[in-house]
């Protein structure tokens, strides 16, 4: 990822998405290397991650995240998921946070020359055309290599710059000790080239509740 070192950036995570287009690409981020990759080659004013949470719960999967993100250099942004049975009678969580990273990303603008928005979500697109009508770059970070693409067509070609995070692995990626079940899982995937995708069924839940 290209930035100048002298250079104000802003980092806002959609968490939901970002998990979502990892998960795609088949590798999980390790978040402390994810900052220092902004550390290191710019002017990091702050980096917000953004999810909603089950509260209900006696134990959420992604409380951990959440806590050791909150402790570790980022800005947490967070909000209860809400319950709600559809048409069909089937229970359903929601907790979409493009409100709150819009706002956010408006009023931080000002004391930014770039923010580098990691989401493929479409609803962003007049959010990226407004800051950059305040002289404000935006690089988007998404995912064209999955099937289907994790980026939405307007978004990308909204922004000044797309990165797609298959780029970034290298530097990003978390590694897993041998005996982790995903990393048996990868290696088993390797072995057979075939289309095996590994599933963590708490975590989707959550993200899938969260992207409802």
């Amino acid at each position: 990822m290209k930035l100048n070192g002298q250079e104000r950036v802003g980092v806002f995570i959609d968490g939901a998405n970002l998990y979502a287009t990892a998960r795609a690409l088949g590798f999980d981020i390790d978040y402390k290397r994810l900052l220092e990759l902004f550390e290191g080659k710019c002017r990091l004013i702050r980096a917000f991650y953004y999810t909603a949470v089950v509260e209900d719960q006696d134990y959420s999967p992604i409380r951990p995240l959440v806590d050791w993100l909150d402790y570790n250099g980022y800005t947490m942004v967070t909000k209860p998921t809400k319950e709600f049975t559809d048409a069909a009678g089937r229970r359903k969580i929601k907790g979409n946070m493009d409100i709150e990273l819009a706002i956010d990303v408006l009023e931080m603008a000002e004391h930014m020359e770039h923010i580098v928005l990691f989401s493929g979500d479409g609803d962003f697109r007049r959010l990226v055309e407004a800051v950059q009508r305040r002289g404000v770059r935006v690089t988007v970070v998404s995912t064209v290599r999955s099937q289907p693409s994790m980026i939405a067509d307007e978004l990308r070609r909204q922004a000044d710059r797309f990165v797609d995070l298959a780029e970034l692995q290298s530097a990003i990626e978390r590694s897993l000790p041998a005996d982790h079940p995903r990393a048996r899982d990868r290696q088993h995937m390797a072995a057979q080239h075939d289309d095996y995708e590994d599933e963590d069924e708490d975590e989707d839940d959550i993200y899938e509740a969260e992207r409802a």
